[in-house]
């Protein structure tokens, strides 16, 4: 080992000393030189190896020896870094990239990949003119800024683009950065890219990326496969990797007990135990045993779970903030939270609910002192970073509003967040700290914990990415293969009446998908399938008339920011599904209904078991493809999927379920199809 002086005598001599000696002692020690990724700074030699001077120096800092464990090099760091930069460190926002349209509609003037700056943000008063997508000089904060004036160094990438787009604009955002005095590089974290999911938004996750697609979280789930879910995770990494992307705000271990919540698609479904397995899978596949220079650091969702929204309405919304327990099963959300921690997750993301009926606080999670320190860090053992969700100390304050915007901070940081979400200026932390409302004991702590990750993630040798090898790796198809299979695994076949499936050779199929508008959609779609490009032996017809058997593939939507306070009913019809065109042809032939779950949709103005009419068959998805739908409704590939939740028999069960209690547990009456259904033929 090592031979060090402790950490509190540390000066510039005692480093100098502390290297020669730790040299001596360690002569019989064997080091790989790591690959550093640099543009700038200098290259010290030092016992045959080499460092990067990052705060350009001259020598080697404790911090810049990659010899030395995580702990160590953030503690070094931490005692160089003035309160301005410790503030900016605690602050993560969005950043942009230039992006593909705007670089269009600049004549080649400017790349997708380049930094965004105030003058290309479009200009509201130039709507319609193109010429002046890039003149409108609108006020917002540029990357420069958010890097040199507020010292931000993580960041939100909420842009869809290419997967070399994305890895040049990291190296950019990384050359800016190792400019800067100390020379610390940026983290760039993102939702989710690798799932297909009709009502994906912005800030939760994204649809129809070069990654590669998988079925959404909850077709995960319904595989039932714990290895093929490790392998997705594993998969996954080396693409977000290869991008220069190295954090995910992912996955959410929220329970989906509250069937209305208009984010039940983004989990693994309703029952803790199963879900906790997952969550295992997911966390090792990105992060490894432990954080290493290839992993991908998670941000687990939403402690202490936000499933159990009073009515099912979300807390983005005033109208939505308080979370309830009627069925008094708080404590069954710790189950995946605390799979998380034991697998060692980097960090956990609180929600903007406040608790009503426990006896935790009535204020929001990122506020909640007795939840935060007492339950997370205290109760469950977690030592990693706290990260609020985006928006909690300016808009989300929910139980903190009569809170000025310097109490929220103090109140938060005290509380135990450790990064504050939605914020790049560190004006106002900076000042609750110099007017002495804050310790700065929260700030080292907070500090400390980010700085840890960033060592951890090997950042600080090498924060760069290859072009050249995202382009090649991302979406490859050694990752499709698996990927394909589990889009098939995901189907679950929940009726075959007459044996009705797979579908018989030369079969006349009338093939119609009745998709519910998305967020920025103004209108519903309904397309039918007339091409036979996989060469399936069925013929596809134009009408209804032609057919002998009819596919009604219906993808409703619930998309989260749709939200109005509004009773929320999970009826078809009331999630844009034309029930009137799918009942005509339902009862003209026999019929094949498919329904996408992004939420426990009640389906009984199309199906009830006493009169079912023509309906042979019904399936669900949960985010796949029309070839992996038509493997299985073919027999070329035999349906082995669970439903990983309940589905309410009618809006009636759905108003008189508990909010905390999963479907299975609701009693009789409440149920259609039951969790972990699902046939094989």
């Amino acid at each position: 080992m090592y031979c060090f002086f402790p950490h509190y005598v540390y000066s510039w001599f005692a480093v100098f000393v502390g290297v020669i000696l730790s040299t001596a002692c360690s002569e019989k020690e064997s080091f790989e030189q790591p690959s550093l990724g640099y543009r700038t700074v200098a290259i010290l030699e030092v016992d045959g190896f080499q460092f990067k001077d990052l705060n350009q120096n001259g020598q080697l800092d404790v911090y810049e020896d990659w010899r030395l464990d995580s702990e160590q090099r953030s503690k070094d760091l931490l005692s160089k870094m003035s309160l301005e930069q410790k503030a900016g460190f605690m602050m993560i926002n969005s950043l942009s990239m230039l992006g593909s349209r705007k670089a269009a509609a600049s004549d080649g003037k400017y790349m997708a990949s380049d930094l965004e700056e105030g003058q290309v943000t479009e200009d509201p008063s130039a709507q319609g003119n193109r010429q002046n997508f890039i003149g409108g000089m609108n006020a917002v904060t540029s990357t420069s800024q958010m890097v040199r004036q507020f010292n931000n160094r993580h960041f939100i990438l909420r842009a869809n683009e290419g997967a070399r787009i994305i890895a040049e604009w990291n190296n950019k955002l990384q050359e800016l950065c190792e400019n800067e005095p100390l020379g610390i590089p940026a983290i760039i974290t993102s939702n989710p890219r690798n799932h297909i999911t009709s009502n994906a938004s912005v800030g939760t996750a994204l649809d129809a990326t070069v990654f590669t697609a998988w079925p959404g979280e909850l077709g995960l789930s319904a595989t039932r496969d714990l290895g093929l879910i490790r392998e997705f995770a594993d998969y996954s990494r080396q693409e977000w990797h290869a991008a220069g992307i190295r954090k995910g705000y992912m996955y959410m271990a929220d329970l989906a007990t509250e069937p209305r919540w208009s984010r039940v698609n983004g989990t693994f479904g309703e029952d803790p135990e199963w879900v906790a397995q997952i969550i295992t899978e997911i966390v090792l596949g990105f992060q490894g045993k432990k954080l290493n220079d290839e992993s991908i650091a998670l941000t687990m969702k939403h402690f202490p779970g936000g499933g159990s929204g009073r009515n099912g309405q979300d807390s983005h919304f005033e109208w939505g903030k308080e979370q309830v327990f009627p069925g008094g099963r708080f404590y069954d959300n710790m189950l995946p939270f605390r799979a998380a921690i034991d697998a060692g997750t980097s960090a956990i993301m609180p929600y903007y609910s406040m608790p009503v009926g426990t006896e935790f606080e009535e204020v929001g999670y990122a506020f909640n002192k007795g939840v935060l320190t007492g339950l997370l860090r205290g109760e469950l053992g977690f030592k990693g970073i706290v990260n609020t969700d985006t928006g909690p100390i300016t808009r989300m304050a929910w139980g903190v509003e009569e809170l000025s915007i310097a109490e929220r901070y103090k109140k938060a940081i005290e509380a135990g967040s450790n990064i504050i979400s939605g914020v790049s200026d560190p004006s106002d932390l900076i000042a609750v700290v110099k007017d002495g409302q804050l310790d700065m004991e929260y700030i080292d702590q907070s500090v400390f914990l980010l700085l840890r990750e960033k060592f951890d993630l090997g950042l600080f040798e090498n924060p760069y990415a290859d072009p050249d090898y995202a382009d090649q790796l991302v979406g490859s198809e050694r990752f499709k293969e698996k990927s394909t299979l589990a889009l098939r695994k995901s189907i679950v076949l929940l009726r075959n009446e007459e044996q009705a499936l797979p579908l018989k050779a030369n079969t006349k199929v009338y093939f119609e998908t009745f998709k519910a508008p998305g967020r920025g959609e103004r209108s519903a779609q309904q397309t039918v399938l007339i091409e036979n490009e996989a060469g399936y032996e069925l013929e596809f017809v134009a009408t209804p008339e032609e057919a002998e058997v009819a596919i009604l593939w219906m993808v409703p939507s619930s998309s989260l920011f749709n939200s109005t306070g509004d009773p929320i009913s999970l009826s078809l019809s009331k999630a844009s599904i034309n029930v009137e065109r799918v009942n005509q042809i339902s009862q003209a032939l026999p019929t094949l209904l498919v329904v996408d779950y992004t939420n426990p949709w009640v389906i009984n103005e199309v199906y009830d078991d006493a009169n079912k009419g023509n309906v042979r068959g019904v399936l669900a998805t949960f985010g796949t493809t029309p070839k992996a739908l038509l493997d299985v409704l073919t027999g070329k590939f035999n349906p082995q999927g669970k439903l990983p939740f309940s589905t309410p028999i009618s809006d009636e069960a759905v108003e008189n379920n508990l909010e905390d209690v999963p479907g299975y547990l609701e009693g009789a009456g409440y149920a259609l199809f039951h969790y972990k259904e699902g046939l094989s033929y």
